[in-house]
């Protein structure tokens, strides 16, 4: 008797036309949902990144109702020059120490000479015998260890000192195009307001300038407590001291890392938890990465971040809150970032470039030295400096081991005081009148500037080493 096979139910596994076509339309309409949720995301992305370009444009230009203490030209014609055809700017340098000696009280001249002396070879306010033994005490001033003012310096003095420019008032950009004269009625209606603060008359003596915040002079000026000279030379220096600082530290041990793990490391759990750990301190947050270098750099290597273990003819610092401890933290900071994307740069590398190398007689570091590595290199370059940006904008972990939120001095090497721009900004902004948020928004400007052109700097010179290899 033979044995038959049950019988299967007939079953439909393909729709009809009509079935096909609802679920073809159904489909295409969720794709279209979907390409204008995307469109509308990527809209609200420009706008609110056009919103922020041109709010700090618009706060970094615009007119302005200046009152001078000392006219321009009558500081220039006080000195024999002509101020049709000169400037403040153009004077000489020793006319423009001749102006402060003629503006500053003798107080106020040493105390300027004690920061930093205008002269290598000889001294203006203060007297020699006195700033030699002072030099050679424990204590000497400031100015001891810096070199002599520059031009630049000298001439935002004259500005504070002699010239003494009071910004009463700033109008952002799209109305000072549009609407100037609203500006003018609303500094004639100020002096009425407030007689208290301004004589009637003296709204005669106001000069509306149009001014741009961002400028030459602002980036070549160091920082001031009034905001009309006030510039960022000195935290551009900051800033670009804690970038080489951070490069010198975190490029040589994070590819180091990377290539060990990448090459050389067997799998084991100790490995794998330490790749683990690598991606976990990716994501912490930067004021840990701030307290750490408070507690390791400022604290335990105090003597080291200070400079004072080192041979004399470097000056050190009386802490460790130097530059050499803020770029070393932020080494830290994106030590994770450096070896992760140098991890990536060598896994891209094809596997027969090591085989090949092996089978010619090549030992593994030969092999990783001379194929692995040139290959690698655009892709690590770029991580390096995509990592860099991200430091360069850091705050909280500067903060905690000790940028100077307001330092006139430039630095001069590991061991100096510092402020970088994120902190000059952080600065400005906290304070109420509305000059010092014109120069924070300048002050921006600069700093997405340099952002940009690490950014143009990575992908070019990723283009040209893999045009190279």
């Amino acid at each position: 008797m033979s044995m038959q096979a049950p019988e299967r139910p007939e079953v439909d596994w393909f729709p009809d036309e009509d079935e096909y076509q609802k679920l073809k339309n159904a489909r295409a309409t969720r794709g279209r949902w979907f390409q204008v949720f995307a469109l509308a995301m990527l809209s609200l992305a420009v706008v609110a990144l056009l919103t922020l370009l041109l709010t700090i444009i618009s706060d970094s230009f615009g007119l302005t109702a200046v009152v001078n203490e000392n006219d321009p030209e009558d500081v220039v014609a006080s000195v024999g020059r002509d101020p049709a055809t000169t400037t403040i700017e153009q004077l000489s340098f020793d006319e423009k120490v001749g102006l402060l000696e003629g503006a500053v009280s003798s107080g106020v001249g040493r105390r300027l000479e004690r920061e930093q002396r205008f002269y290598a070879d000889r001294l203006v306010f203060e007297d020699p015998a006195i700033y030699e033994e002072a030099c050679a005490s424990d204590e000497p001033f400031p100015g001891c260890a810096l070199p002599p003012r520059n031009d630049a310096d000298v001439t935002q003095l004259v500005y504070e000192r002699v010239v003494v420019p009071d910004v009463i008032a700033s109008y952002e950009l799209f109305p000072s195009i549009f609407d100037p004269q609203a500006f003018t009625d609303e500094i004639e209606q100020l002096f009425i307001d407030d007689p208290g603060r301004f004589e009637p008359h003296v709204f005669d003596d106001v000069d509306f300038e149009w001014r741009a915040w961002f400028n030459w002079t602002f980036i070549t000026s160091p920082s001031n407590s009034r905001p009309e000279i006030a510039g960022i030379r000195t935290a551009i220096l900051g800033s670009a001291w804690l970038m080489l600082i951070t490069l010198l530290f975190s490029v040589p041990v994070g590819v180091g890392a990377a290539v060990y793990l990448n090459e050389f490391a067997k799998p084991s759990r100790f490995n794998n938890f330490i790749q683990t750990n690598i991606y976990n301190l990716a994501g912490v947050p930067s004021i840990i990465y701030g307290m750490l270098g408070l507690a390791i750099f400022v604290r335990v290597m105090e003597p080291v971040t200070s400079g004072a273990i080192f041979a004399d003819g470097i000056p050190p610092s009386d802490n460790g809150r130097t530059i050499l401890s803020g770029g070393l933290t932020l080494g830290l900071l994106i030590l994770p970032v450096v070896i992760i994307s140098a991890q990536e740069a060598l896994k891209a590398v094809p596997m027969y470039l090591r085989t090949g190398g092996l089978a010619l007689g090549a030992t593994r570091w030969q092999t990783v030295r001379s194929q692995v590595l040139p290959v690698a290199f655009p892709g690590i370059l770029t991580g390096m400096i995509l990592a860099v940006s991200r430091a360069i904008g850091e705050t909280a972990p500067l903060i905690l081991v000790g940028a100077a939120g307001f330092i006139t001095s430039d630095p001069t090497g590991p061991f100096s005081k510092f402020t970088a721009l994120p902190i000059q900004i952080f600065q400005w902004t906290s304070f109420p009148q509305q000059e010092f948020r014109n120069i924070a928004a300048a002050a921006s400007i600069a700093l997405l500037i340099l952002l940009l052109l690490l950014n143009v700097s990575a992908v070019l010179l990723r283009n040209r080493f893999s045009r190279k290899v």
